[in-house]
């Protein structure tokens, strides 16, 4: 069995998970394991960066050993993690400075609006491919050194790491010898020069960010380094790091520009290939590195666009109103009723995200009149989902110019048929869910696997993937359109709630 196994370390918002896939891509071992999430103030959001090593150790031993494999049973390990998640460590003693800041953290707020009103975020749009949003890493760090005492100095002379989850956990499994980062998670920082490929003076400049705290930037399929924190895994090479969308979008084998796909999750993340040079967005989508293999290999780019609120929607059903008891049994009482009967949830908890990018919207149900039930409450909630992913699907192929051939489909809500339907419905297209919903962790397993011969081409790979099921439109496009008129009158009235 020697060296046919690779093991992926997928670390999420509010879990870590490994995986261990053999050469067809199957899953052997998998293990997961929860960590708090924390909220010292209003907007802010940390982890504990002890938390996201100590789990991702353990899990990382214990799918190894559930695959009854040792060290020498893995050609290579591949990372995939929450993005714009940002950490600052001591270089000497591996200490961090402060907690993580997740990416959903908002406190960097007036900093981006200042930037904002010099007339900036054009100029970062054109760069970065990003717009001026909390949502990203630099201002993260941005904040970081000016609240710490003497961070900055300290950053300048070189005594200082800054890391997104990846490079912290290089770091960590490589016992402080690799200060890395990929070309997918450093494109999220307002960093990187997305032409280049490498860091930007004058976005330092601005942000006054010193060179010296940067990670070096590496290829998405190359080897960062060898295993050597952990005993049981020493010397196992680190051969694949990818963002967890784009390494999705690679494990959906989207390899050619014009193929996309769409992970339902908390959120919803729809990424589409655009190829080898970086398409610039007229509808407020974001441009982004879809990953590079090989240190020599070119720069290949992706449109992507964010719902905030997709499955979060069913768990605010279950646990802020309590009309369900489960996740799971919002389908039967959707199923209940023939249609939505006028009812249009628009689930704008904070804001609304591409292709509107409105932070003062807010959430609203709509239509509602007294035969209004519980069911047609829960059938506008998972619609919402799919109307959101339609308008991005629609802005990316505006901006594309093409039109979408399929959308492959991953993520816990792809189980709910009746939603993966409604979705062809919309779009028009067929909806494809892989039999191997893995994806993220399997996208960080190619990636691995490609650079030490594992996998030979992505030719190999789009062998092995395989569909599930395909959903093809049945409701009348008249219909459709009526139905997506009424969503739009809907997200018209809660635009601009704060003004």
């Amino acid at each position: 069995m020697s060296r046919n196994f690779i093991l992926a370390l997928d670390q999420g918002t509010t879990s870590s998970r490994a995986l261990v896939f053999d050469r067809r891509g199957r899953v052997r071992g998998a293990a997961q394991q929860e960590f708090p999430s924390h909220f010292p103030r209003p907007g802010w959001v940390e982890h504990d960066p002890a938390d996201l090593w100590a789990t991702t150790r353990r899990t990382a031993l214990a799918a190894v050993a559930e695959a009854n494999l040792t060290a020498r049973d893995l050609a290579a390990i591949g990372l995939t993690n929450q993005r714009e998640t940002t950490l600052l460590w001591d270089r000497r003693t591996g200490r961090p400075l402060a907690p993580a800041i997740v990416w959903q953290d908002r406190r960097t707020e007036a900093l981006c609006a200042r930037l904002k009103r010099r007339g900036l975020e054009p100029w970062f749009r054109a760069r970065t491919g990003l717009l001026l949003d909390p949502y990203f890493s630099g201002t993260k760090l941005a904040w970081l050194l000016d609240r710490l005492p003497g961070a900055r100095h300290r950053a300048a002379r070189g005594e200082l790491a800054f890391g997104t989850v990846d490079t912290w956990l290089l770091w960590q499994l490589t016992g402080g010898r690799v200060h890395a980062t990929d070309v997918s998670n450093a494109s999220r920082t307002l960093l990187l020069n997305l032409r280049t490929g490498e860091w930007d003076d004058e976005l330092l400049r601005l942000l006054r960010i010193p060179r010296a705290v940067l990670p070096a930037v590496r290829a998405s399929s190359e080897v960062y380094g060898h295993v050597s924190a952990i005993p049981a895994l020493r010397g196992v090479p680190i051969s694949g790091v990818a963002g967890d969308q784009q390494a999705a979008l690679f494990g959906q084998a989207c390899f050619r520009p014009g193929m996309a796909k769409n992970t339902y999750g908390t959120g919803c993340f729809l990424l589409l290939h655009t190829g080898a040079k970086p398409v610039r967005s007229k509808h407020q989508l974001l441009t982004t590195v879809a990953w590079r293999l090989g240190a020599d290999g070119p720069l290949e780019y992706a449109l992507e666009g964010s719902v905030f609120v997709g499955g979060a929607v069913v768990q605010w059903l279950r646990d802020g109103l309590g009309l369900i008891a489960t996740s799971a049994d919002i389908e039967k009482l959707a199923a209940g009723v023939k249609d939505n009967g006028g009812v249009y949830f628009v689930p704008a908890f904070a804001g609304l995200g591409a292709p509107h990018w409105d932070a003062s919207a807010r959430g609203a149900i709509t239509g509602l009149t007294r035969g209004s039930t519980a069911g047609h409450v829960a059938r506008a909630a998972l619609e919402s989902i799919a109307y959101q992913s339609a308008d991005l699907l629609r802005a990316m192929a505006a901006d594309c110019g093409r039109k979408l051939r399929e959308l492959r489909v991953d993520g816990g809500a792809t189980v709910n048929n009746a939603l993966m339907q409604f979705q062809a419905d919309l779009l028009r297209v067929p909806v494809v869910r892989p039999r191997l919903t893995e994806t993220t962790a399997l996208g960080a397993a190619y990636l691995a696997g490609l650079a030490v011969g594992f996998w030979q081409s992505r030719a190999e790979i789009t062998r092995l993937w395989r569909a599930d099921r395909t959903f093809r439109a049945r409701a009348p496009a008249t219909a459709t359109r009526q139905l997506l008129a009424g969503w739009h009158r809907a997200v018209a009235r809660v635009k601009n709630a704060g003004q």
